[in-house]
């Protein structure tokens, strides 16, 4: 009886092992038997076994992706410090310039929250210095909508909604700051500063609604 030695192979991790554990036993020609189909049979067999699964890219796209978040994040927070260096500077447009660079090479994504707020928030406070209240309270709103607890940003869209004598919306932002701050002594100095104002401005607006309807 011929005996065929069992083949050798690898599994999927390099070991290597032999026919046998390959399969489920290595074959043998019967004697008085034509052994080309069981050749035939253990041959197909083994060229089965020796195509090469499909090859999973998850973990590699995985790594490329947390590679590209990494040059973004660097490439962000060296934006964010040149703005804060011309903010020093009193280059206030410049400054702009860098935390937009900043917020453009950032990504939407939870990574970057604090960075993409801090940037609006400096971004505001530019706008601030240049008399840009408007804008300054886009910025603020930004900031807070990417994080509620922006004592910073509360603040200064606090100011610049004064400076428009927006008192109401002051004073809205100004009660926030409690909630988060509750010993906060100058928010509490501002709102008492700003509700007088705030029952002026009603009234004159009243005024101004009953004078168009007499008209």
């Amino acid at each position: 009886m011929v005996v065929i030695e069992p083949a050798i192979t690898k599994d999927e991790e390099g070991d290597v092992m032999t026919g046998r554990e390959a399969s489920d036993g290595f074959e043998t020609a019967s004697e008085g038997t034509d052994g080309g189909s069981d050749n035939e049979e253990q041959q197909q067999k083994q060229e089965k076994q020796n195509v090469s699964p499909p090859k999973d890219d998850s973990y590699e796209d995985a790594s490329n992706n947390d590679e590209l978040e990494q040059k973004a994040l660097v490439q962000a927070n060296d934006a964010k410090l040149e703005g804060n260096k011309l903010f020093a500077a009193a280059q206030y447009e410049e400054a702009l310039s860098q935390y937009e660079v900043a917020l453009q090479v950032a990504p939407n994504l939870p990574s970057f929250v604090e960075l993409r707020s801090v940037c609006h928030a400096n971004r505001a406070i530019c706008f601030l210095k240049l008399g840009k209240y408007e804008d300054t309270i886009k910025e603020c709103t930004k900031a807070i909508e990417l994080n509620p607890s922006y004592m910073k940003a509360l603040v200064r869209r606090g100011e610049a909604h004064e400076k428009l004598e927006h008192f109401e919306e002051a004073i809205a932002d100004l009660k926030t700051i409690l909630e988060l701050d509750p010993s906060n002594e100058q928010a509490k100095r501002s709102i008492f500063r700003l509700e007088p104002k705030a029952a002026e401005k009603r009234e004159q607006m009243k005024e101004e609604m009953i004078g168009k309807l007499r008209n």
